[in-house]
């Protein structure tokens, strides 16, 4: 079962990321704001160490942008209540440990798989 994390334990992973020691395949990531994950990205490099979904949690697709940001920006919040991290889980590359957010949007006609690297300066 994946670990369920808070926002307190979410900060402490964030705060262990060194972002000079990505490896090559990570490099080729550049998701400082949600992204698509990139056509040909190895993803299975990529291991779930948690998540921020909370089981029988109510719907919540409010975003949080108090300084006007918008969900591509590389600057928006990292608000772990609000859409899209409450639907997001938390992964480490297993070659450089650098760490991601991910979450699948689905939309009406098609499914994007999202990635966007964790920052612990923006965790609000």
């Amino acid at each position: 079962m994946t670990k369920s994390l808070n926002r307190e334990e979410l900060l402490f992973i964030a705060q262990s990321v060194d972002p000079g020691d990505k490896c090559s395949d990570c490099q080729s990531l550049n998701c400082q704001g949600w992204e698509s994950i990139p056509g040909g990205f190895i993803t299975n490099s990529l291991e779930c160490i948690g998540t921020l979904r909370i089981e029988n949690a109510p719907e919540c697709w409010e975003e949080d942008h108090p300084k006007g940001t918008t969900i591509w920006s590389k600057d928006a919040p990292i608000s772990t209540s609000f859409h899209p991290y409450n639907k997001s889980d938390v992964y480490e590359c297993k070659h450089c440990r650098s760490k991601y957010l991910r979450y699948t949007e689905c939309g009406g006609y098609y499914v994007d798989e999202r990635i966007r690297e964790l920052s612990a300066e923006l965790i609000s």
